[in-house]
C-alpha cells in the first residue's frame, strides 16, 4: 500500500504559507518531498513541524542557511521524535542566546549613545577620529560590541560604557 502523504496545498492551507514559499523552501533544501505515482509532491506530516520552525526562525533573523544547518540535525529517513525536536531545541538555543546578548549589547549602547548628554563630539564614544574604528572592521564598531579603548581611544562617556 503507498503511503498517502499530504498534498503541498494542504501544507499550505496547514502552515499558512504560500505553496510557492513551500517550493521554495524545498529548493533551498529545508524540505524533501517524495513523489507519489502521478509525480506530484507528497510531505510528511512531520513538514508542517519543519516550516514552524522555518518561520519562527526566520523571525528571529536567522538566515536560511542557518536554518538549515539547523534543521540538518534531524533525521531524514523517519518522523522527528520528541527527543529529537528537543536535540534541535538545545542546539538552537545557544543560537539564540547568543543573538539575545549580541541584541542586548546594540540596545545598551545605543541608549548610551543617546542618553549620555554630553554632546561633545571631542569625548562622545560616537566620536571616531581619523576614522579609528575601522581598523577593528567594517560597520558600526562600537555598535557591535567593539569599543574606543581597543584602539587607545578615552571616551569621557565612561559611565555609559557597559563594557
Amino acid at each position: 500500500m503507498p503511503k498517502p502523504g499530504l498534498s503541498i496545498g494542504y501544507l499550505a492551507d496547514r502552515s499558512g504559507l504560500a505553496v510557492s514559499a513551500i517550493r521554495y523552501y524545498e529548493t533551498q533544501g529545508l524540505l524533501t518531498p517524495w513523489r507519489n505515482s502521478g509525480g506530484q509532491r507528497r510531505f510528511e506530516r512531520a513538514d508542517i513541524r519543519r516550516l514552524s520552525f522555518i518561520l519562527i526562525a526566520q523571525k528571529f533573523g536567522f538566515t536560511l542557511p542557518e536554518i538549515r544547518e539547523q534543521l540538518a540535525t534531524l533525521p531524514g529517513k523517519r518522523t522527528p521524535t520528541k527527543a529529537d525536536w528537543a536535540q534541535l531545541s538545545a542546539a538552537f538555543r545557544e543560537h539564540l542566546d547568543a543573538r539575545i546578548a549580541q541584541l542586548e549589547t546594540l540596545r545598551d549602547r545605543l541608549d548610551g549613545c543617546i542618553g549620555c548628554g554630553c554632546l561633545s563630539l571631542d569625548s562622545c564614544k560616537l566620536y571616531n577620529p581619523d576614522d579609528a574604528a575601522a581598523e577593528l572592521g567594517p560597520g558600526p564598531r562600537y555598535v557591535l560590541g567593539d569599543n574606543a579603548s581597543d584602539l587607545g581611544i578615552v571616551s569621557a562617556c565612561s559611565d555609559t560604557d557597559s563594557t
